[in-house]
């Protein structure tokens, strides 16, 4: 018999009543750290009060309009987000996959407008995530999720992730635009090096290509800067975002310059909800906190600090972790010879909540607020969890 809520879920066998900072707290009141925050929404923690009183205050006053009448708080957050970025115009959205699915249009419209109506397709990146959407799928390519869902839209070309040759040898006359993530997050916690985030750059000046970074898990501070992309000195056409830019309010964007964004006119694009009044207050309270002095440079420090604890639990149990990847407070550990949902269904049970990610990576997204006490808590947790199963064996496996 089906459940209430579709079962397309493996839920873990815990529930949450209440959160606060780094900490969450489960019906029985058992305490946890979160080094996962919702996957990486929860930028600022749990029950900011700053995003707490944005959001109370304007519940109090309106709650939702239409995109037909102004929205001042949703002009002011799109000059914000342009100020501090490449950006010259914003697009809000609900979430990330409509932050997808804004910038895949952009890009179509963007050659139609050009006079080069056949410039539709775009190359992505294998182990990449870009959504559940038909389109989403279609442009990470991975089997897992196309499955049964066939056929999906045409227009994508995945190449082996990281290679720069295989992406100039995709390029057609049909090709409009590249797609990649800065950092894999559902992949496997993987960056891509800065020399080929360069080297992306170039090749789509060189054909008259649009480079869309999709920054929805990598953005919006997490890897010490506002896009993870910035860390290479180079721009984008188009950014897409989501998870942190609101907070935990859900929310999303498509950033663009105004070349990329030329094709996007009055009708060709809408949304009933994006950039409400409610969603608006919250983003801005985001950037309130943000944006102020040595923000991203505590994010650099603490994710540094984080890469070097790992570092150290691999050299102390290498026959659990054989490396240790990320970028700021993005961090992930491959357990190759350990299956990784009942190892995080076990860390869980200590009180430390991660998530599994591809690879056979234990993922970690942290609250950008963390301290050097819950990086030892944590280091403290998987060191006690693998002297464990050294002796007795994963529980569940």
């Amino acid at each position: 018999m089906i459940t209430p809520l579709l079962p397309t879920y493996a839920r873990m066998p815990v529930a949450f009543e209440r959160a606060e900072g780094m900490y969450m707290y489960d019906t029985n009141g058992k305490k946890y750290l979160d080094f996962y925050s919702g996957i990486g929404v929860m930028c600022l923690g749990h029950c900011h009060p700053t995003l707490v009183n944005a959001l109370k205050d304007q519940a109090d006053k309106l709650w939702h309009t239409s995109n037909i009448y102004q929205i001042p708080e949703g002009e002011r957050l799109a000059q914000r987000l342009i100020d501090a970025s490449f950006a010259d115009t914003v697009f809000f959205t609900n979430s990330g996959a409509e932050s997808i699915e804004c910038a895949i249009k952009m890009v179509r419209k963007y050659h139609h407008d050009k006079g080069n109506k056949g410039r539709y397709r775009m190359i992505t990146m294998a182990s990449a995530f870009h959504g559940r959407t038909l389109a989403g799928i279609a442009a990470a390519g991975q089997e897992k999720m196309i499955a049964g869902f066939e056929p999906v839209p045409d227009g994508f070309d995945v190449v082996p992730f990281g290679d720069l040759e295989a992406v100039k040898a995709a390029i057609t006359p049909e090709t409009g635009g590249i797609m990649v993530e800065p950092v894999q997050g559902e992949g496997g916690i993987r960056p891509l090096p800065l020399e080929t985030l360069r080297g992306l750059r170039e090749i789509a000046d060189e054909n008259n290509l649009l480079l869309v970074f999709d920054e929805i898990q990598c953005g919006m501070g997490r890897t010490g800067k506002l896009w993870a992309h910035e860390w290479a000195g180079i721009n984008a056409d188009i950014v897409t975002a989501a998870k942190g830019i609101g907070g935990g309010f859900p929310m999303g964007a498509c950033l663009a310059t105004e070349e990329a964004a030329s094709g996007m006119v009055v009708g060709t694009h809408g949304t009933t909800y994006g950039g409400n009044p409610l969603a608006m207050a919250v983003g801005n309270a985001v950037l309130d906190e943000m944006l102020k002095p040595e923000f991203f440079e505590h994010v650099v420090k603490m994710g540094e600090m984080l890469f070097a604890r790992l570092q150290g639990l691999q050299q102390r149990h290498s026959n659990f972790v054989s490396e240790v990847r990320g970028s700021g407070l993005m961090a992930g550990i491959r357990l190759p010879d350990v299956p990784t949902r009942p190892a995080v269904t076990d860390l869980i049970s200590r009180g430390f909540c991660p998530a599994p990610a591809g690879d056979s990576v234990i993922r970690m997204l942290p609250p950008l607020i963390l301290d050097e006490s819950h990086i030892d808590e944590a280091v403290s947790i998987f060191d006690e969890a693998f002297t464990d199963w050294a002796k007795n064996g994963v529980p569940g496996v």
